[in-house]
């Protein structure tokens, strides 16, 4: 049985007497089934602060309730981000009280940290959002997957810590579908295949990501040719895993690098490409080709099936036509 009480602003007081059926449970296990808000580690954190009793006495997390108990946990307000709200404009596909859909632009970075502290995806949405409950005791969102400041995309995010730790298990078993579209230097032989090889750490330098890492994690990557041009060509790729960076890793180990893509082979490959104007074409895009285009998830309270696409951006559509204009046979398209 249970019964709530308001405090303080924002603040809760949640009573539960534990049932027949219930005894022998630890209490932080048995609180943590009551409150799906709250994970197990919040509870421990309100049992270490005195905000748990049984039977009107504070209690240890590890202690084992017996029937008749009575507990009380006391719930604070969710305590105001550090990072500040700015009015940005943002496109958003889906909104409910639980999560939002958003379509990324590329340029925009999804969290603060040093040297964008300023104009990130998650200082929209606190402008944005004026229902959060927040994540892990803070009013915040909850960015379950992101994305490299130069892809654009769908990201989805919590607004709850309930919707937040149910999406992150979805994440975690391989649950979440995301496909992508990029675009590649070069012309596979095959219309598709799959990569399967771990990501980590490059070895020498920090700022990167490769399969030669001695602590890589497992990576899938399958991919198929949507589209060819000749130096170049449009993929769609599917993920099985998230690993930082895994797309543009594996298509570079493959041979065939994300075109604009710096920091993995990239910037070397436009070198060997003999038209200039094609050349130039692609410098002007100064990004990354590449765009988070659909994503498909189980709504982490309903259950419903979630199913969005984003249409390929502006500058990489352009980048194709001007492809498929200068291959001179109207694209290969598959």
């Amino acid at each position: 049985m249970m019964a709530e009480v308001k405090t303080s602003v924002g603040e809760r007081q949640a009573h539960f007497t534990v049932a027949p059926e219930e005894e022998g449970a630890r209490l932080d296990l048995f609180l943590t089934g009551k409150e799906p808000g709250l994970s197990r580690a919040q509870i421990q954190r309100a049992v270490a602060e005195g905000r748990v009793t049984v039977n009107g006495r504070p209690a240890r997390a590890g202690r084992r309730v017996k029937a008749g108990d009575a507990l009380a946990l006391c719930i604070p307000a969710p305590r105001p981000s550090e990072v500040l709200p700015e009015e940005i404009l943002l496109q958003i596909l889906y909104e409910d009280p639980f999560i939002l859909v958003v379509d990324k632009p590329a340029g925009m970075v999804v969290h603060p940290a040093a040297g964008h502290q300023g104009g990130t995806l998650v200082n929209a949405l606190l402008h944005h959002c004026r229902d959060l409950s927040g994540i892990g005791g803070v009013l915040r969102p909850g960015i379950v997957h992101r994305l490299d400041k130069e892809t654009s995309g769908l990201l989805v995010v919590a607004k709850s810590d309930e919707a937040h730790r149910a999406l992150a298990g979805q994440f975690k078993r391989h649950e979440v579908a995301k496909t992508y579209q990029a675009i590649v230097y070069g012309d596979p032989k095959t219309d598709g295949g799959r990569i399967e090889a771990p990501v980590g750490r490059h070895p020498t330098d920090r700022k990167k990501m490769s399969t030669k890492s001695r602590r890589g994690k497992g990576a899938v990557t399958v991919w198929r040719v949507r589209e060819r041009f000749g130096v170049a060509s449009l993929l769609e790729v599917d993920i099985e895993t998230g690993r930082t960076h895994q797309i543009r890793v594996h298509l570079t180990e493959l041979g065939y690098p994300v075109v604009g893509d710096k920091v993995y082979g990239g910037a070397g490959r436009i070198r060997t490409i003999e038209d200039s104007a094609v050349r130039a074409g692609i410098k002007a895009l100064q990004r990354q080709a590449l765009h988070a285009w659909r994503l498909s998830f189980a709504h982490p309270v309903t259950g419903e099936k979630m199913r969005f696409a984003s249409p390929l951006p502006e500058d990489m559509a352009a980048l194709c036509a001007f492809l498929r204009e200068r291959a001179g046979r109207g694209g290969d398209k598959r």
